[in-house]
């Protein structure tokens, strides 16, 4: 039986206003995460000072690093459970539940040791000044405690997404989000814990998270109903998440490691350097969040119509979410450009951190298209079968050509400029790769599909 209540038909009628419908959900629980972030880095900002505001904002790309190859196999959940769906597959979308959750604990777990045992020697590495590496390192070993909860909210989430129930991870996250802001101003404000409580904070709204998502499946009256009794891992099912979400993962993983070399980079020039760097990607996640969710869009829509066997959509979907990238970068780019320096003064009182972060701010929102399109087509690629593609186009686009950049641009012109421009220049590259990969797979579809109406003569 297929639970209808909180379903959207994404394989019949016009697709723009239900991409929309869709993406809208997303966006807004992408803008509260985002808002809820940013609550941690002003109350440790205005509370604790800059060096505090630096310590947080020098983990989030070793964060990304340790937990981006676990939290690409939930794309392979999303990608999996879309196209049962599509095909009606009730049987195997109850395997693909029970099969990524378990993954989901599991992982988890091993992030948790991982980031606990790693993120010393990694800070270290990474050229962390040495008045914020104790403070960054005392909030890693807090946050990590809270992954196996964010791993399983987050498989949560994509197992509804992939079904078009994209409301109901908003509402979970917008209450948990709230009990975070709530913690955050306990703990800095009247306990004067500084980057501790923010990091209990997070951790704390990070499980309560988890028990209203798990709740939710739980109480499910379709295919999607969680028991604990069939927690365990069907290996065809886990072969399939691991084919789509492994490469995923791993594609994350890359563009990781090439933000922990931009975030080596930062970490030069100090840690003034390091707070307007934190606070500037704070509010340029207003524009790559609300990506996000098409990128969300893209992979449920096209791998419902995958599995219903209507690959001529697939077309359709591409255009519409090229138009909101477009849409995007024009509305939401330009209102950072036109706000920048108020949104930057939120975080902090220093002039000098402001007008750095508004350097930056200047360089990528003037082609953040760019990056729309860099993150947003693997969806469509991924979503048809094809994940190993995009992933080469993050390796050669995004990795390799950014440590190609720093060994050389940079290296001839040691500016903060110098550096910046390393964002653009490589979302361009891979923006390329990613076109090009969703056509060569989009080709590979249409010949299959004449394949099977031959077969059907």
């Amino acid at each position: 039986m297929l639970s209808r209540t909180h379903d959207l038909d994404m394989v019949n009628g016009p697709l723009f206003g239900k991409i929309l419908i869709f993406a809208l959900p997303i966006m807004a629980m992408n803008i509260l995460q985002l808002l809820f972030n940013a609550a941690d880095m002003v109350v440790v900002g205005r509370f604790s000072g800059s060096e505090a505001l630096a310590a947080v904002g020098a983990t989030g790309s070793l964060i990304n690093l340790i937990v981006n190859l676990f939290m690409g196999l939930s794309v392979g959940t999303s990608v999996v459970v879309a196209q049962d769906y599509g095909a009606r597959k009730v049987e195997e979308i109850r395997q693909s539940v029970h099969t990524s959750i378990t993954v989901s604990i599991i992982g988890g777990l091993i992030v948790t040791v991982a980031g606990i045992v790693l993120c010393r020697p990694l800070l270290q590495w990474m050229g962390t000044p040495d008045d914020i590496i104790h403070l960054s390192e005392r909030y890693m070993k807090i946050y990590f405690l809270g992954m196996p909860a964010s791993m399983v909210y987050n498989f949560g989430a994509a197992i509804l997404r992939a079904v078009g129930d994209s409301r109901r991870p908003m509402y979970f996250l917008t209450i948990s989000g709230i009990v975070n802001v709530i913690f955050n101003l306990f703990f800095v404000m009247a306990l004067h814990m500084g980057v501790a409580g923010v990091a209990w904070a997070t951790v704390i709204s990070q499980y309560l998270a988890m028990v209203l998502i798990m709740v939710c499946l739980a109480r499910n009256e379709g295919a999607l109903r969680f028991s604990i009794h069939r927690l365990g891992i069907d290996g065809t099912k886990l072969k399939e998440i691991v084919r789509i979400g492994l490469p995923a993962g791993l594609q994350g993983l890359l563009f990781s490691i090439s933000n922990v070399l931009i975030q080596s980079a930062v970490n030069s020039f100090g840690s003034v350097m390091v707070a307007a760097s934190a606070a500037s990607g704070n509010v340029e996640g207003l524009i790559g969040t609300t990506m996000n969710s098409y990128y969300n869009a893209a992979i449920t829509f096209t791998g419902q119509n995958m599995g219903a066997k209507k690959y001529d959509r697939i077309d359709s979907i591409a255009k519409v979410v090229t138009i909101l990238i477009f849409a995007t970068w024009i509305v939401v780019g330009g209102g950072i450009l036109l706000f920048g320096r108020q949104l930057l003064s939120l975080y902090t009182t220093n002039p000098e951190v402001v007008e750095l972060g508004l350097l930056r701010l200047k360089v990528m929102m003037s082609l953040y298209f760019l990056g729309g399109i860099m993150n947003v087509f693997p969806g469509l690629t991924r979503a048809m079968g094809y994940s190993i593609l995009p992933m080469l186009s993050t390796l050669f686009g995004a990795c390799i050509m950014r440590i190609v950049w720093l060994a050389t641009v940079f290296t001839w012109y040691p500016t903060v400029m110098g550096l910046f421009l390393c964002y653009p220049v490589t979302w361009g590259i891979a923006g390329l790769g990613q076109v090009a990969s969703f056509f060569y797979a989009r080709k590979q579809v249409r010949l299959q599909n004449v394949g099977e109406a031959t077969l059907a003569q």
